[in-house]
């Protein structure tokens, strides 16, 4: 081969190698990207403005009283002989509680009862006594003054025959109080003196102590400027009270307005309220802490939207606002108040239109979004 030949082969080879070099080169870098057509439309959730009645209320935290208290105590002195329910049972009015030993009290009763039939038995000596007296007054037979020791006799009688019975009923009645019966219908709480002790009537602890929760109070507080339109409405006709505990899947309670304080709270510039509540179904419990919600009236056409629609701004509220080409407006609103997962709108807002409630941080005033897919959370 000569020199000419061996140049010819060399620049070919050398050809065949820079060919190769330039395709691996060009997988390592990739498939080119696709120009971009214009800007991708953020995903968000929207929610309607809609125009409809909406209540007025004042929400509060209060708890649950009972509708009446009473401490059982004992009146007389004694042994408890027997308990007759357990501990948180619910006891009708007039059930028998406690039986306190009623053998000393009998036993009083019967000589009350022995003392009067003496005495009626000296009384109707007395009383023939000073018929016969008052014949031979009559007969001249006897003096005035002796006729009238007679009949001071008889009326003396008369007087220990009466004693006599009210000593009677005065036994019965502590014979009676030997057996405790409930004054009201509730639920008994702990025990505080158990069966085999002495008891002595009236005395510091009760024996238990019974609450009423049919039906059943709840107090709450608030502020001293809602008083004038709580007694405004009032005057116009009871005030609906709803209670919910919390956590709780059960529907709100319904209840009235029934006390207002007569004073505020100075130091917490507070007035106290009370509600009434039915309690059928016994869904409150003395010493809960409820929700409760004092509804003043009703605003119909109020216009609403989503609360999770509203942000926070250096300028005060706002939301973002679809329009028709699917690009979003940074409103301002002013907000009359929030009621559960609605917002009450004062002005910025009209019935119809669509708010932005998932999706806010990613937008900004004319940012183009598409309504309906994943939406990030704000």
């Amino acid at each position: 081969m000569d020199a000419r030949t061996k140049i010819v082969s060399a620049l070919a080879v050398a050809g065949i190698f820079g060919v190769a070099g330039l395709m691996v080169l060009d997988m390592t870098r990739g498939p080119r990207a696709a120009p971009q057509k214009g800007p991708t439309a953020v995903p968000v959730a929207v929610g309607s403005v809609v125009a409809k009645t909406v209540p007025l209320r004042i929400h509060a935290i209060g708890n649950v009283e009972p509708y009446t208290t009473v401490a059982v105590k004992a009146r007389v002195d004694g042994e408890i002989m027997s308990v007759h329910f357990r501990e948180g049972d619910e006891v009708k009015q007039g059930a028998l509680l406690f039986e306190i030993d009623p053998r000393p009290f009998a036993a009083t009763l019967q000589q009350a009862q022995a003392n009067l039939l003496r005495d009626k038995a000296l009384l109707e000596r007395a009383a023939l006594q000073e018929q016969r007296y008052k014949d031979l007054l009559d007969k001249k037979f006897i003096s005035q003054d002796a006729y009238e020791q007679v009949r001071t006799n008889r009326d003396t009688a008369q007087a220990t025959v009466r004693a006599d019975e009210a000593t009677i009923a005065s036994a019965k009645l502590q014979l009676d109080y030997c057996s405790i019966r409930s004054p009201i219908t509730g639920y008994v709480g702990r025990i505080q003196i158990q069966q085999g002790n002495l008891v002595k009537a009236n005395d510091v602890n009760p024996l238990v102590t019974i609450n009423q929760v049919v039906p059943v109070f709840t107090t709450f507080s608030v502020p001293e400027q809602y008083l004038s339109p709580i007694r405004e409405y009032q005057a116009k006709g009871q005030l609906r009270v709803e209670a919910n505990t919390a956590n709780s899947s059960r529907q709100s309670v319904v209840g009235r307005l029934s006390f207002i304080d007569n004073s505020t709270d100075v130091t917490t510039g507070t007035i106290k309220l009370k509600g009434e509540f039915p309690n059928t179904d016994k869904a409150l419990w003395p010493g809960q802490f409820v929700n409760l919600a004092l509804t003043l009236r009703e605003q119909p056409n109020a216009i609403v939207a989503p609360s999770s629609a509203v942000q926070n701004g250096p300028n005060g509220q706002y939301v973002f606002v679809v329009k028709p080409d699917m690009t979003v407006e940074m409103r301002n609103i002013k907000i009359d108040r929030a009621e559960g997962d609605d917002t009450v709108v004062a002005s910025g807002l009209k019935p119809g239109e669509q708010v932005v409630t998932v999706g806010q941080l990613r937008l900004a005033p004319g940012t183009k979004v598409s309504v309906g897919g994943p939406a990030p959370a704000s």
